[in-house]
């Protein structure tokens, strides 16, 4: 036993100091310096987000811009031509480039995966969380690069590419923190009673298929941008359309049947959806008017995969009421709710909002001899400036007249409020309906006419382009 000196009697006076005391003491610091035992801390979570934020500065930001400006690149000294010599092609071309840079992301990921996985160790964080937030951000990564790789073709002039560098840059930073914000909350909500159920998995998995269908969409958009006009470009972007919309109605069929035929999955789904369709469609209707000969000569009215803008706009048209329909009949099916109808006649309003504003564009566009608004760039800004007219003016207008911003016949052909209009509940009617069937009627007439009249438009283009 050792002797240390009391500091109350003096340097004459000791103390006894138990040899077992100074053991624990070192036992404990021994605890605290050795990486193997870590059953007193709970800092998993923390030491996970650091290291992720680490892996994604380089995956969401690095990764997608260096893609984007290999590309950009290429077009900018003219050497996409020389690139073309080769005869591989575009798709094998950008297949490349894209797979270069995953595979630099993998490397990345090798370097910093052992970090993320050692967290789980430190407790506080759950071994399926990793795994889930590390596959999402994996999605995330190949969307983002399929993206940049896409915005690299979607300018040619130098105030253009400007644009699009400055406006790419701000969506990853943006998306970057949305990122960053989202792993917070799923790694914190799994260390406060959060749990992995149907409904978070069935929601994983509808975000995951929507950035890998998207992704594949937007890589199939850029190789038809780079091919020559001689070829049929948009062959595949628009079969890739029409394969991840059957998919997806059949996806939310599955979810709705899981869910004990829900009338909320259909109704949700098809307003998400149909705002896909139209976002989607713009690019598809805005195409160049007519096509070469040799492509002509196989050209069929049903051929709605070829070249031109009339059959982007025909798919387009097709696409979206047959999505409308298809929810509205998951609608019907479900099980009895006083809301299936409000919901079906508000997703059915959108898509005809869709068809009418895509015309209207089309029409001002291509209607005049004069193509100085006929570009596939012009028609959508029309598009955005036509939608932004019919959605700001109308409101206004019935504050001026002194009545209901939301005024059921003045918003009738309003995109923004005329949906909710008809998926409101109306609380003075005993059916609950505020917008009746007969003015969805109205709606679907006046899409009608658009449809009619911009498909004339585009065939009388056609003939012009094709006119020796």
């Amino acid at each position: 036993m050792s002797t240390q000196a009391s500091p109350a009697s003096g340097a004459s006076e000791t103390v006894p100091v138990s040899p077992a005391g100074v053991s624990d003491r070192w036992e404990k610091w021994g605890d605290r310096l050795n990486p193997l035992v870590v059953k007193y801390s709970r800092e998993g979570r923390t030491y996970f987000f650091s290291f992720f934020v680490c892996l994604g500065l380089v995956h969401f930001g690095v990764i997608p811009f260096n893609a984007y400006r290999s590309l950009a690149r290429e077009r900018e000294d003219e050497t996409w031509s020389l690139l073309l010599l080769t005869g591989l092609g575009p798709r094998r071309i950008l297949g490349g480039k894209v797979t270069s840079f995953l595979v630099q992301a993998a490397l990345y990921a090798s370097a910093v995966g052992p970090f993320l996985l050692f967290s789980y160790f430190l407790n506080g964080i759950d071994l399926p969380t990793i795994l889930m937030v590390l596959m999402l951000g994996g999605a995330w990564l190949v969307f983002l690069t399929f993206a940049s790789v896409c915005a690299a073709t979607l300018a040619d002039g130098r105030m253009g590419r400007a644009f699009v560098r400055f406006a790419l840059v701000a969506a990853l930073v943006v998306t970057f923190f949305q990122a960053l914000t989202f792993i917070f909350v799923m790694t914190e909500g799994r260390g406060r009673g959060f749990s992995f159920d149907r409904d978070f998995f069935l929601l994983m998995g509808a975000g995951l298929w929507l950035l890998l269908s998207d992704g594949w969409l937007l890589f199939e958009a850029a190789v038809a941008r780079l091919s020559l006009v001689t070829e049929n470009y948009t062959r595949h972007p628009r079969r890739v359309l029409v394969v991840q919309a059957v998919l997806t109605f059949l996806g939310v069929a599955v979810v709705w049947w899981l869910m004990d035929r829900d009338h909320d999955v259909p109704g949700i789904a098809g307003i998400l959806g149909g705002l896909h369709l139209i976002l989607t469609g713009l690019f598809t209707v805005s195409d160049v008017d007519g096509q070469t000969r040799p492509l002509r000569a196989g050209t069929r009215p049903w051929s709605l995969f070829r070249p031109g803008a009339l059959r982007g706009f025909r798919l387009t048209v097709l696409l979206l009421l047959g999505w409308a329909a298809g929810c509205a009949g998951l609608l019907w099916a479900s099980e009895f709710s006083s809301d299936r109808l409000r919901m079906g006649m508000a997703l059915v309003a959108l898509a005809l909002y869709g068809v009418i504003y895509l015309s209207v564009a089309l029409l001002v566009g291509r209607m005049p001899k004069s193509s100085r608004f006929a570009s596939p760039v012009a028609v959508r800004l029309l598009f955005v400036a036509v939608g932004a007219l019919g959605a700001g003016v109308p409101p206004l207008l019935s504050v001026f007249l002194g009545l209901e911003s939301g005024d059921e016949l003045i918003n009738l052909l309003n995109p923004v409020v005329g949906t909710a209009n008809f998926g409101r509940y109306d609380w003075n009617d005993p059916s609950g309906i505020r917008m009746p069937p007969e003015l969805l009627l109205c709606v679907a007439l006046v899409a009608l006419l658009c449809a009619f009249a911009a498909d004339r438009v585009l065939v009388r283009r056609e003939r012009e382009a094709h006119a020796p």
